[in-house]
Parts: structure tokens; C-alpha cells; sequence
């Protein structure tokens, strides 16, 4: 682009204040500093921008009109088109300009009085001219069908010779086209002025032109944002078809088109894809280097809440995770239908997710115990507003399971049936910098709920634990384990509560996942940081997480330790780099040192594994959920980790934290403190084995 010199930049800058002030005369919303920049950046385009002022100066004039005056112009508009809709089927008729109508003149005036009440009853003067649908022309049909009844009874009734009946006909087909041709004409100015207001959209291509790209394609033309330009779809049926004046493409072509049509962005409309379809389809879009994005899920759009404002960037948790099966309604029903549930950690993303699951299966009541009073007031408002569509009544807790009272007061009072303990410290490296607070709230705050519930005769309490507590290298780990191990060791008290454990691993979007701490350092520029190139972790969706853990829990009996199936690992750095690349960046190597972010090696931290497990014994076992399995794992009998647990108690008011990491080596076998000799708990802990 030539550059400008100081005297053109002198009459670009005269001209733009120029269009600025005919502009506002106008009341066209176009700011002066934008119409500058243009025209400097693109001096070619001058004329033509004052051209295009002067368009929006007519175009904005009706657009700008009341609603009210642009309905009545609409009503003027019909009371015109109607008669000369009859005049026009007369003519064509008679096959002459210049019918005789005496003996029937009277009826050009009765038609439109006839056919515009039946408009306003049906609603089309109610509708949105600029975003009209193919439901508004149908409401013209139905309209000037009626007119055209009640049209053919006048004449019957009015003994009319010299009109030929076939024109009735042929009006009801005149006065379809001219009614519904003038509400998209209207239309189209409408959406021309706005085009003009806005400048340039974003050019997108649509992936998949089913139900959902029908419903997207519709919604982006009337954006203000986006501008359709054609359908990809792998079903050579549709291929080379028009869909909402759209052509649908092969993707074979896409790589050509995407330069040809200057396409900014590929929206998936495929809700109904699996991940591993998705997965696919995104690896290979990828390689244009343009942002993809995808629109809300099949069940928004079976609901019909697919909207513009809905479509986002695909997101790593889009393509991670493997396609849920269907959940066992007797499972989930078991512990929660109609009974009064509360979960613990209502407020984390685990506990919340929870609390989301179980109000679908509507429980009598949901109460949600929390010590956090922000976490608290977020979960009851977004519940709240869900209680009356399930019929559910939500209580909200402000407690602390480290205090037992508080505890035992909510269950009692409420007459809790299921609890779900979800409140627990799991971020491992500040529960190593704080181990007491890990201990007293982990392992006692489990200790605390268990005793509660046996008090309150709840019938069913399932502990959330963590994959960490297998073979556990850090406090957190160890920890959970402890908690797992006081349910076993109260389940083999027995009691009239039947406890229950579930195990797995990382979920997608909670807040001790990498994935938020990633998207944090993409978006503040980078680096990423992984600690380890070789470090793999298990992933598994929140909802799916939640779900199986209410139905592992309806299969207990009291005692078991649940497995879920967490699916193929996943090796962190492969995740870093995926995610990059999902927001348009390049991934910055030694063979490709012009990238646009790096990855960076931070080291294992204090405790951390290269990869974690779910089991602790040799074997485990299939459940009635084929992504659910069971392990038998030894546990210490109630009388004996009773008294141990006193002592770590004790320990823990006198604040001694080495001898409160002694203590816990002592109980967890296989845990074995860095700072402490590994030779101090071995051989002293009696294990016995419990068949489930």
C-alpha cells in the first residue's frame, strides 16, 4: 500500500471530519475516530466512503423510524398491494391491461378491510421485520388462504358473473408473493443498513450443515458480528445444495475456499458428534491457522437455545475425555429420588458439580454445606434458580467439618438420608506447606462427617477420594488415604450408615486441574509450564465424574472402595501444546524457533509422580456399571486406628508437625515422608484384609 503524503493525509483527515458531522446529522452512530483511520489506512476508499454515508444517511432515516411507524407504513404497504394483488390475477386473466372491473370495482376496497384483520389476529404486524423466518411467511399463507375463502364466499354470495373464479385463485398466489416479497424486501434494507452501520463481519464457514449448522446459519444472518459464507459436510447427498441461501461445500475443497472466500473462522455445528469425531475434524482444521469455534451442545439445541452468543472457542475439554454412557436411572435414583441429600464442599467444583447432578434426579431436599461463604452464595444462587423447574427444596449450610457439632446439627435437623463428602484440601503443594491443616481437615474433617452421619443414622455417606491416595509420595495423597481408611474402619464396626468410597483421578475444569492454570498462562502471553516432559495424568469430564460417583455409591454395601475407568492417560505436554494451538498460536521449538509461545520445564514439585494409579491391592473386580469397578484393599481394624488416630490428634493440638508426619507414615502403608527415615514406619502397622 502506497503511503500517504502529508497533504493527502491533510484532505483524508478534512473529509473524514467532513463524513463525521453529516453522519451525526443523520443519526448514524459511526464514530470519527474509526472513519480517520479508515481513510488514512485506505486512501483509495474516500469516495466511496462518502458515497456510503450518504447511503446510511436514507437507509438509517427508515431504519431509525419508532416501531410504530414502521408498522403502520407496513398496514399502508398491504392496503396497497392486496387490491392490486385482485387487479393483477383480473388482468392476467382476461390476459389484458386494462380489464373491465364495473360490476365488481366495489370489491377491490373490501379486500384489503377482509384480509388485514386476519394479518393482525395471526400476528404478522407482532413480528421483527429484520429477523423474520420462514414461520412469518407461513403466517402470510395462512392469512390470505382465509382472505381468499372469505373472498370466494362474498363473491359467491354476491352473485358476481363477470369474474372469472380461476382469478381468485390466482390472486391467492399474486397476494402470497407481493405480501411476503415486501417483508423481505424490508427486510433486506433493514439488514443492509445495518451491514453499513457495523462494516465488515466476520466471514465464517459452517462444519456441518444438519439441524444445528441450519439453526447457527439462520442465526448468524441476522448477526451483527458474523456473515455466513458456505456449508462443509461430508455427506455427499447435500453436496452442491443451498441450505437458507447457503451453498454446502465437500471438505475436500476447504483448503481453497478458506484463501478464495477470505474466511476468518470455522464455527463446528456438529453437537451430535462424538469427541473422538470432533478430535478428529479439529486436527484437521488446525493446519489453516484460523480460530475455530463450536456451538453449544444437542442438548441446547433439542431445547432450541442455540444462539449467536452461545458459540465460543472449542476448548481443550471439548476434545479430551471419552463419550459418556448412559448412566443407569435405577442407580441414579437409589440414594437421592425423593430422599434429602447434602453435600460437603458444596461450593467446589466437585461438590457443585454434584449438587448439579443430584437436583436432576430430584431429591425432597439438597442441602448444601459449606465453609466458604462466597463459594456458598454462588452454588445456592445458580441451584436456586433451578429448585422450583425441579421441585426442590435447596437449604444452604454455612459449616465446617472440621467441627463435628456443626456437623451432627445439620443432619439431624434437616433428616439427611445420603450425604456426599466432597470438602476436602486437594492441591498438593499447599497441603505439603501445610500439613497439619491438611491432616485436621482432610482426615479428621472425614473422621468428624462419618461419626455425624452413624449419630444421625444416615443411611448412605460416599467419600470423594482422589487417585493420590494409592501409593500415596505426598501429604495430600496421604491424607486421603487416612480418610479412606477411617471409612473402612467404621464400615467394619457396622453400623446402620453404609459407607462407601470413590476413587479417580483428574477431572477437566476443577480447580486443581492444570487446564485452568494453562488457559491462565496462554492467555497472560506465556510460557506454559509443565513440570515434567514425561509427566501423564488420567482425565475425565466433571459431569461424567459426578455421575458415576452417584451411582458407584447406590451399589454399596458397606466398605467398598469404587475405581472409575478414567480412560487413556494423557501426557501433559501433549495437552499444553493442543491447547495452544486451539487458541490460534503457534507452539515455539527448536524446530520451529519463530513460534508464537514456548513450553518451559519447571521440574517435579515436592511429592509430585510422573503418573498416578487407581489401585492398591493386586486385583479388582467388574461392578453392575461397566465404568465402575471395585477393589478389595486392606484396611486396620476400627479398635486399632481408633487409638492411633487419638495419638494423631493429640499430636496435632501440641503442633508438632514432625511428629504429626510421623504419625501419619505410621498409619498410611507405603507413604514414607522425605524428611523423615523411611525405615521408621515399616513392619509396625497390623493389616488385615477385608472381603467386599
Amino acid at each position: 500500500m502506497r503511503i500517504l503524503s502529508a497533504k493527502e493525509k491533510s484532505k483524508a483527515l478534512f473529509i473524514a471530519a467532513w463524513l463525521s458531522w453529516r453522519c451525526e446529522l443523520s443519526h448514524v452512530a459511526v464514530r470519527a475516530d474509526s472513519v480517520k483511520n479508515s481513510l488514512l489506512d485506505r486512501h483509495l476508499g474516500i469516495l466511496s466512503g462518502a458515497e456510503n454515508c450518504k447511503k446510511m444517511s436514507h437507509l438509517f432515516k427508515l431504519a431509525g423510524l419508532p416501531r410504530r411507524v414502521k408498522i403502520l407504513l407496513m398496514l399502508i404497504t398491504d392496503v396497497v398491494l392486496l387490491p392490486f394483488a385482485l387487479w393483477s390475477a383480473v388482468a392476467l386473466r382476461f390476459g389484458s391491461w386494462a380489464p373491465v372491473v364495473d360490476e365488481y370495482r366495489w370489491l377491490f376496497f373490501i379486500v384489503p378491510f377482509l384480509t388485514i384483520p386476519l394479518f393482525i389476529r395471526l400476528g404478522l404486524y407482532r413480528a421483527v421485520i429484520r429477523f423474520i423466518d420462514d414461520l412469518l411467511l407461513w403466517t402470510v399463507l395462512k392469512g390470505v388462504t382465509i382472505a381468499t375463502l372469505l373472498i370466494s364466499a362474498v363473491v359467491a354470495l354476491s352473485r358476481i358473473q363477470t369474474l372469472p373464479r380461476s382469478s381468485l385463485a390466482i390472486f391467492w398466489i399474486f397476494a402470497v408473493t407481493y405480501i411476503g416479497a415486501s417483508r423481505l424486501f424490508a427486510r433486506g434494507i433493514l439488514r443492509r443498513a445495518e451491514l453499513i452501520s457495523m462494516g465488515k463481519k466476520k466471514r465464517v464457514a459452517i462444519y456441518g450443515a444438519g439441524r444445528a449448522g441450519m439453526q447457527v446459519a439462520h442465526g448468524l444472518q441476522s448477526s451483527r458480528e458474523f456473515q455466513p459464507v458456505f456449508f462443509i459436510d461430508d455427506n455427499k447427498e447435500i453436496q452442491g445444495h443451498v441450505l437458507t441461501g447457503i451453498k454446502v461445500l465437500p471438505s475436500k475443497q476447504l483448503a481453497e475456499l478458506v484463501s478464495k472466500e477470505s474466511i476468518d473462522e470455522i464455527l463446528l455445528a456438529i453437537p451430535s458428534a462424538s469427541r473422538s469425531a470432533r478430535r478428529e475434524i479439529v486436527e484437521k482444521l488446525q493446519k489453516y491457522e484460523i480460530p475455530i469455534k463450536i456451538v453449544p451442545g444437542f442438548s441446547d439445541l433439542a431445547e432450541g437455545k442455540v444462539r449467536v452468543e452461545d458459540i465460543r472457542q472449542v476448548e481443550i475439554e471439548d476434545l479430551l475425555g471419552r463419550d459418556p454412557v448412559a448412566p443407569r436411572q435405577e442407580l441414579l435414583s437409589k440414594c437421592i429420588a425423593s430422599k434429602v441429600v447434602m453435600v460437603t464442599g458444596a461450593g467446589g467444583s466437585i461438590g457443585s458439580e454434584l449438587c448439579r447432578q443430584i437436583m436432576k434426579v430430584r431429591p425432597r431436599k439438597l442441602i448444601l454445606f459449606e465453609m466458604g461463604e462466597f463459594a456458598l452464595y454462588e452454588i445456592d444462587r445458580e441451584l436456586g434458580a433451578m429448585a422450583s423447574e425441579f421441585g426442590v427444596q435447596v437449604i444452604s449450610v454455612l459449616g465446617d467439618v472440621r467441627q463435628k457439632e456443626e456437623v451432627f446439627s445439620a443432619l439431624k435437623k434437616q433428616g439427611v438420608d445420603t450425604v456426599y463428602h466432597a470438602a476436602a484440601y486437594k492441591h498438593v503443594p499447599l497441603v505439603e506447606s501445610n500439613i497439619e491443616a491438611g491432616v485436621l481437615n482432610n482426615c479428621f474433617g472425614t473422621l468428624n462427617c462419618a461419626l455425624a452421619a452413624i449419630d444421625a443414622k444416615v443411611k448412605y455417606f460416599v467419600l470423594i477420594s482422589s487417585d493420590k491416595a494409592v501409593r500415596p509420595t505426598n501429604m495430600m495423597g496421604a491424607t486421603k488415604r487416612l480418610a479412606e481408611m477411617v471409612l473402612q474402619g467404621l464400615a467394619d464396626k457396622k453400623s446402620e450408615t453404609i459407607f462407601s468410597m470413590v476413587r479417580f483421578g483428574n477431572v477437566l475444569g476443577s480447580s486443581g486441574s492444570v487446564v485452568p492454570l494453562f488457559r491462565e498462562q496462554i492467555k497472560s502471553g506465556g510460557p506454559v509450564t509443565v513440570t515434567h516432559p514425561d509427566v501423564i495424568r488420567y482425565f475425565m469430564t466433571i459431569s461424567e465424574a459426578a455421575t458415576l460417583v452417584i451411582q458407584a455409591g447406590a451399589m454399596a454395601f458397606g466398605g467398598e472402595v469404587f475405581l472409575l475407568d478414567m480412560g487413556e492417560p494423557v501426557k501433559i505436554y501433549d495437552l499444553a501444546a493442543r491447547m495452544i494451538e486451539l487458541s490460534g498460536l503457534s507452539l515455539k521449538t527448536t524446530a520451529n524457533p519463530e513460534g508464537d509461545m514456548e513450553i518451559i520445564f519447571t521440574g517435579l514439585r515436592p511429592g509430585e509422580k510422573l503418573f498416578e494409579e487407581l489401585l492398591i491391592g493386586s486385583s479388582d473386580e467388574a461392578t453392575a456399571h461397566p465404568r465402575i469397578r471395585q477393589s478389595k484393599e486392606e484396611f486396620l481394624r476400627w479398635s486399632h486406628l481408633e487409638a492411633q488416630l487419638r495419638t494423631l490428634a493429640s499430636q496435632l493440638s501440641e503442633g508438632n508437625t514432625k511428629l504429626v508426619m510421623e504419625q501419619v507414615c505410621l498409619l498410611v502403608p507405603g507413604y514414607k515422608c522425605a524428611q523423615l527415615n523411611a525405615n521408621e514406619s515399616s513392619g509396625q502397622v497390623l493389616v488385615l484384609k477385608k472381603e467386599v
